[in-house]
């Protein structure tokens, strides 16, 4: 019986969304789903809950709860990675709380800026054990990274040999999102993205041929004279002339224009939601409580497949049936060719029996690359730091973030770095 394994199946509702769109598929219906989880008893609602669903669904699937990795890792075809390693509390709190007292604030610290360095320099190890299990009992699995920050675990996992892609949510709804916000029809439409994961770019969208970014440009300036979600997007969009594919809160924080402490009008021009992470945290843990007994006993839980990409890529490798996905993946022959061989991209890539296959994409327009390198040389300093174990690597990461170094001197972010290292404890390897 062939097995789809996923680690952090606790998070429940997202198991509910992947692992149910793979119950939908015909050609997995022999499948077993392993579940794996250090949280027991968000693991066993996750089984309880897909064990429901499977018999609403009158799928053939065989779902197990294993509370040892190595095992539901054993003989695996895909492992699914969808871990938060250091929760809400106490990681996200100190990755908030302690830049806030150097004035340097945040809105969702889970990708780059000084919470994303030290996001991912305590995942990078998890992740490394989880590519010595895979190692040793399914060493041709495919890996589908669903875990932020994207880039560099993604990259992490492939430096350690494992077939490895990323998987973001943003790249399928971008041009949806953009004309559904803007009132223009979605009907013909043909697009093109590439870039880096949470900043990759709408570099083509048309209408039977024509190009709508001018409609799109008028519309989203007149958009700005009143205050909305997007307002950091469009804003971008303005000066660099492309739209992004992630959401403005992200994007606030991964450029040096938008959170200031010598302006702090832009906050409230922009409509940028600071602590916007730790709030959502609060609000889903709530709402968990409120909809855990609906979701874990509802005996006829339905389910209609997602737009999630996990399982359209099992499906086309099972059956050969080719799937276009947006993938995070190393930048291999230069893909992008203005952006680092060493980096990870967020490109088109075709899915089939053969695997996945990223395409060519050549030169990003030279602005937009120059805005990616600034967040690649952040991460490829932040692996440097988990590999080598130094902390001048930290330092040198968070000097390099863009909005980190708009906003603080060198003494300080390297203070707050001592500060975050010794807030993390054990959370962290031991930094010389």
């Amino acid at each position: 019986m062939s097995k789809i394994t996923f680690l952090g199946a606790g998070s429940t509702v997202f198991a509910k969304n992947v692992l149910g769109d793979c119950m939908t598929v015909e050609a997995l219906q022999d499948f077993e789903f392993a579940l794996f989880d250090i949280d027991q008893e968000r693991l066993n609602d996750s089984e309880k809950m897909l064990n429901n669903m499977k018999k609403s669904l009158k799928s053939n699937v065989t779902i197990k709860a294993y509370h040892d990795r190595k095992e539901a890792l054993r003989g695996a075809k895909y492992v699914i990675n969808a871990i938060q390693v250091g929760g809400y509390d106490p990681c996200t709190i100190t990755d908030f709380e302690v830049p806030k007292k150097y004035g340097l604030r945040q809105t969702i610290a889970d990708t780059l800026g000084i919470g994303g360095i030290f996001r991912n320099l305590r995942t990078i190890p998890v992740m490394q054990a989880f590519a010595r299990d895979m190692k040793e009992v399914c060493p041709d699995a495919w890996f589908l990274n669903y875990t932020n920050p994207m880039a560099v675990l993604t990259n992490v996992m492939l430096q350690e040999g494992i077939k490895t892609v990323g998987l973001c949510h943003s790249v399928q709804v971008c041009a949806d999102h953009l004309l559904d916000s803007l009132y223009m029809p979605k009907d013909n439409v043909q697009w093109k993205i590439a870039g880096i994961n949470h900043m990759a770019w709408l570099l083509e969208i048309t209408r039977n041929g024509e190009d709508l970014y001018p409609e799109i440009k008028q519309r989203a300036k007149e958009k700005q004279k009143e205050k909305h979600a997007d307002m950091v997007r469009f804003e971008l969009m303005d000066k660099f002339g492309y739209y992004v594919t992630e959401s403005s809160e992200h994007n606030a924080e991964y450029h040096p224009y938008f959170i200031k402490s010598r302006y702090p009008e832009l906050i409230d021009r922009f409509n940028i939601p600071l602590d916007e992470y730790p709030r959502r945290c609060v609000n889903q843990i709530e709402d968990w409580k409120k909809m855990r007994d609906d979701l874990v006993h509802d005996q006829n839980l339905q389910h209609e497949r997602t737009h999630e990409y996990g399982s359209y890529i099992i499906e086309a490798i099972e059956t050969d049936k080719p799937f276009k996905i947006g993938g995070n993946v190393l930048n291999t022959g230069r893909l992008i060719s203005n952006l680092p061989e060493n980096a990870v991209v967020e490109v088109p890539c075709l899915v089939d029996a053969s695997g996945i296959t990223p395409t060519y994409v050549g030169d990003l327009p030279e602005q937009l690359a120059a805005l990616n390198r600034t967040n690649i040389n952040t991460q490829l300093l932040t692996i440097e730091a988990a590999r080598t174990q130094k902390k001048e690597k930290i330092y040198q990461a968070a000097m390099l973030d863009p909005h980190t170094a708009a906003e603080l001197s060198m003494d300080d972010i390297i203070a707050l770095c001592d500060d975050l290292i010794e807030a993390h404890g054990d959370w962290l390897p031991n930094y010389q």
